[in-house]
């Protein structure tokens, strides 16, 4: 069997995310993975925006982490349904990123988050080198690792301590902090893109939902319809 240090040896310099695979060929398991990662992108961008004044920040949303060479090379990668890389360019050389491969940029994800679509059985494997909880805490080192269950309307979420990820214990609204980004993660029971479901979401740290920009505008325009209703209350036209 060819190891990676053999093939680390074969191919120099190392490839890049263009050099890579972008996908290993399967489908997305269900429906939800693709709005999930949506709502949890756009209702968070405000925030890491205000985080990263100069815009150095990556998001992968299905993205393969390549973390060592194989053959073929997708096997070297996971790919997490969603997570957050600080400190690091949204572009490479201009492309839109293929791929975020460690060994090019050494920075690992803050938060790598999995949504459960069987048993749950393959986001919690530690079996070495091959299962993904594994990877995630002694390769790819996400400071804090999700697994989401829609079916179960449950968050389990993990913190990277001393090499090892802890279990950690929800707070009194049932949420998980991260401090660092000044937020918490927890599950939302509502409808976001016509369907009612336990959905993933943010809030910030007193407990307000961080809002996604439909929502952001819908709550402008309830507002600017209560202002319209007081002015007319009062005899006043509002001005168009």
């Amino acid at each position: 069997m060819t190891s990676a240090t053999d093939l680390s040896t074969d191919l120099t310099p190392f490839p890049d995310h263009t050099q890579l695979p972008e996908s290993n060929g399967t489908f997305v398991k269900n429906w939800q993975e693709h709005p999930q990662s949506i709502l949890l992108t756009d209702s968070i961008t405000p925030v890491l925006k205000q985080l990263h004044l100069d815009g150095q920040y990556c998001i992968g949303q299905d993205l393969g982490i390549y973390w060592r060479l194989t053959d073929p090379p997708e096997k070297g990668a996971e790919a997490p349904d969603w997570f957050y890389v600080p400190n690091v360019p949204p572009l490479l050389d201009g492309q839109t990123r293929r791929s975020y491969v460690l060994w090019r940029e050494f920075i690992a994800p803050l938060i790598a988050l999995e949504f459960v679509s069987g048993d749950g059985s393959e986001e919690r494997d530690k079996t070495p080198w091959k299962g993904k909880f594994w990877i995630y805490e002694q390769v790819i080192h996400p400071a804090f690792y999700g697994i989401y269950e829609v079916k179960k309307a449950s968050l389990e979420m993990y913190e990277l301590i001393g090499g090892q990820y802890q279990l950690l214990t929800a707070n009194e609204r049932g949420h998980y902090p991260i401090t660092r980004l000044g937020v918490e993660l927890g599950i939302w029971q509502g409808i976001y893109q016509n369907v009612e479901l336990p959905w993933l979401r943010w809030w910030d740290l007193q407990g307000n939902l961080l809002l996604t920009g439909d929502e952001r505008a819908e709550q402008e325009r309830q507002r600017a319809d209560r202002l319209t209703a007081q002015l007319r209350s009062l005899g006043i036209e509002p001005e168009v």
